[in-house]
């Protein structure tokens, strides 16, 4: 491509929320953007699993779900140029929505930030064309209820499922990969299923020059989960993110940025009380794990034996061009990672059996084990606190079938000196003060994790 066609991110001054449109009949929303008046782009979501009767696309809390889904899946196409300023065109934010928003991408987009050599935190300003008022509070609808539970073919998801499953919960995925068709298949439970199509612009600017980088994708199906609760009726989503998820991949200059942003508790709150507040105060939206420890859960984990050929954490599987027969790539963080949180519950070979490889036994391992644990270079993937992989690379050290591996051999030591014994009791133990606000649901957790010989 000539330099006559190539996009120049500094040129651009202002990103554009421009309109959206919901089409009842196809449960199709439309989702327009522009920066400046150089590039439009136009997303689209749509809730492919008909609803039942009891659900209603009507009144001021859909309104306005829409609009912060719109706000949110924005970030996918802001990050193109990153500009100083985001125009809200035809709807006006509370002093708390634009707080809500600011965060998301401030805090959600940093890691992009640092991976384009933009500063952190990021310094964006959210303009409205629109008179800010005070939106009509919800008063909650009449929902027929029920709990919904995003699964996304990784190990915590399966295991609030089975917590839950006396419950009957609903199981929800954006743009399933075959895989996690599968896994909700073998759970045999309901699956609502919706399409995430991006505009197609943004591969074209991305070609031609655009910034990118990683957008706080939890938000966006957490609120694309909110709007679809009017559609089907469920009052209740329940994520499986475990309290890890709030520690800080990095500081830099006394600035935290979290991979992990949209499923750190801060964030989390922040939706509740939008939630809350401008959408519907009837709907509860939270972490089911939030109690609970990597560690804690791989332990569960471990005993549902009938997931372990099927599930895949593995990024190399969920990327956009990966093939339906793609599993574990034996050699990123997120393999390490989970290997790591397994070991301790299973054997090697098991472990082996899992990942496709012995990654415990190969030399050129060490580093990526060792970076999990590190405050320099813990990786900037879904990935669990440095004190959690030390806790687990200490107890394998205890372990004989374990302990003479190469990594553990290796790195033995070093997470002794990092953990003491009472540290690995503690991330074993539930923090209550995190349990999830539905106490059926709390207790449904608590049982199934805490009932390990």
């Amino acid at each position: 491509m000539n330099d006559q066609n190539r996009f120049d991110p500094g040129s651009i001054g202002t990103f554009r929320v421009v309109d959206r449109r919901f089409d009842a009949s196809s449960r199709t929303l439309s989702l327009g953007y522009a920066l400046d008046d150089a590039v439009s782009f136009t997303e689209t979501i749509t809730f492919e699993t008909p609803p039942d009767d009891g659900g209603s696309a009507d009144g001021a809390g859909f309104d306005r779900a829409l609009l912060h889904l719109h706000m949110a899946a924005g970030t996918s196409y802001y990050k193109a140029a990153a500009p100083p300023v985001i125009l809200l065109e035809h709807d006006g934010l509370t002093a708390a929505e634009q707080r809500f928003h600011h965060a998301l991408y401030d805090q959600g987009l940093r890691e992009f930030a640092l991976a384009n050599g933009l500063p952190v935190p990021r310094a964006v300003e959210i303009e409205q064309c629109s008179t800010p008022v005070e939106p009509p509070r919800p008063t909650g609808l009449c929902r027929p209820g029920g709990l919904l539970v995003p699964i996304g073919g990784g190990k915590d998801s399966m295991v609030l499922i089975e917590a839950v499953r006396d419950l009957a919960p609903t199981l929800f995925a954006v743009n399933p990969h075959p895989l996690v068709l599968e896994l909700a298949r073998q759970t045999g439970l309901e699956l609502i299923v919706v399409r995430r199509r991006l505009s197609p612009e943004l591969a074209a600017l991305n070609r031609a020059g655009a910034l990118n980088g990683h957008v706080p994708i939890t938000a966006i199906v957490s609120l694309i989960a909110v709007v679809g609760s009017f559609l089907y009726g469920y009052d209740t989503i329940a994520m499986a993110v475990e309290r890890s998820a709030s520690e800080e991949t990095v500081v830099v200059g006394g600035v935290p940025v979290n991979h992990q942003y949209s499923k750190s508790l801060e964030f989390e709150q922040l939706l509740q009380s939008l939630i809350a507040g401008a959408i519907d105060p009837g709907l509860s939206y939270g972490s089911a794990l939030r109690p609970y420890s990597e560690l804690a859960i791989a332990r569960a984990f471990a005993g549902l034996t009938g997931y372990h050929a099927t599930f895949c954490s593995c990024n190399t599987v969920f990327r956009q061009t990966a093939g339906a027969g793609d599993g574990w790539c034996g050699n990123c963080p997120k393999c390490r990672f989970v290997a790591l949180m397994l070991a301790p519950y299973l054997s090697p070979e098991a472990v082996t059996a899992i990942i496709g490889r012995d990654l415990f036994a190969d030399p050129l391992q060490v580093p990526g084990f060792a970076a999990l644990m590190s405050d320099r270079d813990k990786p900037f993937e879904c990935v669990g606190e440095r004190r959690e992989s030390a806790a687990a690379m200490r107890v394998l050290s205890g372990l004989p079938r374990w302990r003479e591996t190469v990594v553990v051999s290796s790195l033995g030591r070093t997470a002794t000196d990092m953990v003491s014994e009472r540290e690995v009791t503690a991330l074993l133990t539930p923090d209550s003060a995190l349990a999830f606000s539905d106490p059926e649901v709390a207790s449904a957790v608590d049982r199934l994790l805490t009932a390990i010989p």
